[in-house]
């Protein structure tokens, strides 16, 4: 029998009073263990329910759930800091092989546990994101709007997967815990783990109805969300506003040459506006240069503001949970 995979399951909680107690119910099956589709063994080891300070009774919930099974982990957090900060509290207080991490929504279903680390396990990966093969339960408008961020997200910070980021994700759980114990308060949950993974995958899944009426963020919020991914996520932007820059220094001084040629050749007679369009290319240009050499400077800090480590020490892969594989292959060696 190969090795079992313990999980750890964090929930940022903020709403969800009338969803919560659902989801940890079926949660509950998956405490004993099972089989995934591949034939793995794993078992839910806990279910960490980090209460974020929402404005229901959420904390009413978590107690109840909490006294009820004794593998509900409550984690209480002093204020509402957001569901990138919960997790990763939640994801600090794990001590499962993996972790797992889902909404409170009911959105995830946890029957994509076992896919999920069989794609992991297949290939290896330290981090596996969900994979819709449906729409999300939210308007159209939304729905085009995230595949559109997603996308433009992809240029803007240079990560090849950043369309792949998704709420519903499995990650090795020395991974989790590293990224929460350096990512300072800038860092975005999923650019932080892009630091460090080695590789990062995703698993089709099937998104299910959310168990309560409208969405817990608004456009505001959203949008904040997506700039803050973009400041986090690299200095590519930065480099465009420099190459901006350049590009339209470059185009002045071309212009200015162009129109002295002209001048000597006598075919055009210099006008005001001519010598205004060169001061003004040539004087933009150099102030976005500046700025995008200055905003350099300011990104090196950034990230280490935010922690970015430049490294990061994890043990054998052959004697942790991606291993685990070596010795269900060896069990089924004939002797």
């Amino acid at each position: 029998m190969g090795r079992e995979h313990t999980v750890s399951v964090v929930v940022p909680v903020y709403r969800g009073a009338d969803t919560l107690e659902a989801l940890v119910n079926e949660l509950a099956s998956l405490t004993n263990p099972f089989r995934t589709p591949a034939g793995r063994t794993a078992r839910v080891d806990e279910v960490i329910l980090v209460h974020d300070c929402g404005p229901d009774d959420s904390d009413e919930v978590i107690r109840r759930l909490a006294a009820d099974n004794a593998w509900a982990r409550p984690v209480w957090l002093s204020r509402n800091f957001g569901q990138h900060a919960a997790t990763l509290a939640g994801m600090a207080s794990s001590g499962g092989d993996w972790v797992v991490t889902m909404d409170e929504d009911g959105q995830h279903d946890p029957a994509f546990i076992g896919p999920m680390l069989d794609r992991a396990m297949t290939e290896q990966a330290d981090v596996v994101y969900a994979a819709p093969t449906n729409r999300a339960p939210h308007g159209v408008l939304r729905n085009q709007s995230s595949r559109w961020a997603k996308r433009s997200l992809r240029w803007l910070t240079g990560n090849r997967d950043a369309a792949s980021f998704h709420s519903f994700r499995l990650v090795l759980g020395e991974v989790a815990r590293s990224v929460a114990a350096y990512a300072g308060p800038g860092a975005y949950l999923d650019v932080a783990l892009g630091w460090v993974a080695r590789r990062i995958t995703t698993c089709p899944v099937l998104l299910r109805a959310e168990g309560r009426q409208g969405s817990g963020y608004r456009p505001r919020t959203l949008l904040s969300h997506y700039w803050h991914s973009v400041l986090t996520g690299g200095t590519r932007l930065l480099r465009a506003v420099s190459l901006l820059g350049a590009v339209l220094a470059v185009l002045g001084f071309v212009l200015a040459l162009v129109l002295v040629w002209m001048r000597l050749e006598d075919s055009i007679d210099i006008a005001g506006w001519t010598s205004l369009a060169v001061v003004a290319l040539i004087s933009s240009g150099a102030i976005l240069l500046a700025l995008g050499v200055i905003a350099e400077y300011l990104g090196v800090a950034v990230h280490m503001a935010m922690g970015r480590p430049l490294y990061l020490i994890v043990g054998d892969p052959h004697d942790g949970a991606l291993g685990a594989d070596d010795d269900l292959v060896e069990h089924r060696e004939p002797s």
